[in-house]
């Protein structure tokens, strides 16, 4: 059975089934995996029917386009992330509407962040995202730079630093989207040494969830296995 022929439930088992295995083989309870559904370029009603199924953490990487969609969603119990690269003018919106955000790569927009969020809501949840591929076309702050950015991120009143995201370079084999990952972790242990109170990786994407939860991924950004392949340019 192919996306396009399942449910938007089949589709959610089949994943959650692909989080246990991959758990079981790490030694390690499917639950200490959470689920965020990239739902980026899909509409309201994908997403509600993915809610319908049980779903509630969403990701979203384009600032106007997740808002319509949390606007036409308010009587739903969903819980929104953001994970795209954030523009500065961008900073208050995503503060005010949203619980986490994964994409922190330099402390400006980190300041912005911590300073416009409500004061009515609990701290913005972050990852910094780590560029650990070495990729110019990528995001991220490269691994030199991270405990610099990672002691100065924590400190802001209105943010929580919670651990570290990343997009490695595509690979095929499991081995090297396994040592792509373990590199991630490595840096994320290194902050841990550092003293930093550090609890998600969030790491891993449709083709290559099982390598990222072997090597210890909290959080699994998970779009096409859910919704299909884009047929926008995304």
């Amino acid at each position: 059975m192919t996306t396009a022929d399942s449910t938007p439930a089949e589709r959610l088992h089949a994943v959650q089934a692909r989080i246990a295995d991959a758990a079981a083989e790490a030694g390690r309870e499917p639950a200490a995996v959470c689920l965020l559904a990239v739902s980026k370029t899909f509409g309201d009603a994908a997403v509600r029917a993915l809610a319908d199924a049980g779903q509630r953490e969403f990701g979203e990487n384009y600032v106007q386009e997740a808002l319509e969609k949390q606007a036409a969603l308010r009587d739903l119990p969903l819980e929104w992330h953001f994970i795209g690269p954030i523009q500065s003018n961008k900073t208050r919106v995503v503060a005010e509407n949203f619980s986490w955000v994964h994409s922190i790569d330099r402390l400006k927009i980190a300041e912005r962040l911590s300073a416009q969020r409500p004061p009515g809501l609990p701290p913005l949840q972050v990852c910094i995202e780590l560029n650990v591929s070495g990729e110019a076309s990528k995001s991220g702050v490269v691994p030199a730079e991270l405990p610099a950015l990672a002691g100065a991120v924590s400190q802001l009143p209105g943010l929580r630093l919670r651990g570290l995201m990343a997009i490695p370079a595509p690979a095929q084999e499991v081995a090297a989207q396994r040592a792509a990952f373990r590199l991630v972790r490595e840096q994320f242990d290194a902050l841990r040494a550092r003293g930093h109170t550090l609890d998600t990786l969030s790491m891993g994407m449709s083709g290559d969830l099982e390598a990222a939860i072997l090597e210890g991924a909290t959080i699994v950004r998970i779009g096409t296995a859910l919704f299909g392949e884009r047929t926008k340019n995304a």
